[in-house]
């Protein structure tokens, strides 16, 4: 392999649905392909130590959604999970990534997973921090007579949204305070680098986090429960499905969930939240590495 990155990754734009939308590339292109995919209201940046890490062996390349970090908003405020998967089938077209691996957490997790299952034969390896989703106890058939309780909440959703403008920070270190209290296993050096990727400076000097607001709203309208998990039994590559044990996410061995795939395995972390990979970083980068080789 050709050396790791040593000044940080380059900055690219790809288009998508007439989106440019960015990804940071950490170099070493012969080496073989790993896409790292963040979560809702995260940015590509987020996976920093990981990639450093990473880079050595693989052509680590972590785009950002739409409507995050320095991808374009849409004109219209809506995010479906259809056009996230579109962007990211989009991205590995047009790099000709394809086999590839794939690390992602939480919405990129779920958008990766449905990937996966559309695309089996492209995706060589998955690991997915608890980016399943919800699944709902009972039976997977469709429940139309909920559909009128969910166009609404969406409705007034959408309202609510449309009346809600980015929150200004004073300073940088103003909105590190933010960053700081929502996630307290973070370091105070970890929550400064991904306020600092996270934020952009307003026309006045303030600062606002950059992804849009409208990402907050989940669709009122996708696949049912059982094409979701028709899609996750169509998986073929080794999967990794990580949990933290202090999250509020129910492991899928609980719920049926596990049942679905055809090869994956379940690991969990101690004294771990949602984002197991800044909480336990040295042990998730040795568990990927270990389940990549």
């Amino acid at each position: 392999m050709t050396g790791r990155s040593t000044t940080g990754p380059s900055s690219h734009i790809y288009v998508s649905q007439r989106l440019r939308l960015h990804y940071a590339d950490w170099g070493n292109a012969q080496a073989p392909p790993l896409l790292l995919l963040h979560g809702s209201r995260d940015h590509c940046r987020n996976w920093d130590w990981v990639a450093q890490d990473l880079c050595r062996d693989y052509h680590v390349i972590a785009p950002d959604l739409r409507g995050h970090g320095d991808s374009a908003w849409t004109n219209d405020g809506q995010y479906s999970m259809a056009a996230y998967v579109y962007d990211l089938a989009q991205l590995i077209h047009q790099l000709k990534l394809a086999p590839l691996a794939i690390v992602a957490h939480s919405l990129g997790g779920n958008i990766s997973l449905r990937y996966a299952g559309l695309y089996p034969q492209n995706v060589s390896r998955l690991v997915v921090i608890e980016g399943m989703g919800s699944m709902p106890n009972g039976p997977l058939e469709a429940q139309p007579e909920k559909v009128v309780p969910r166009m609404i909440d969406w409705l007034d959703e959408q309202r609510r949204l449309s009346a809600r403008l980015p929150r200004r920070y004073a300073t940088i270190d103003e909105a590190f305070q933010r960053m700081h209290a929502e996630n307290k296993h973070l370091s105070e050096a970890q929550a400064r680098h991904l306020t600092y990727h996270g934020v952009s400076q307003n026309e006045d000097g303030t600062f606002s986090w950059k992804f849009d607001n409208y990402v907050r709203a989940f669709p009122p309208n996708d696949l049912a429960p059982a094409e979701l998990a028709y899609l996750w039994s169509r998986i073929s590559c080794p999967t990794l499905l990580v949990y933290g044990a202090d999250s509020w996410a129910t492991p899928p061995d609980q719920d049926g969930r596990m049942a679905h795939f055809k090869n994956a395995r379940l690991d969990v972390f101690e004294h771990s939240g949602h984002w197991v990979q800044h909480d336990r970083t040295p042990d998730f980068i040795k568990t990927v590495r270990e389940f990549l080789a």
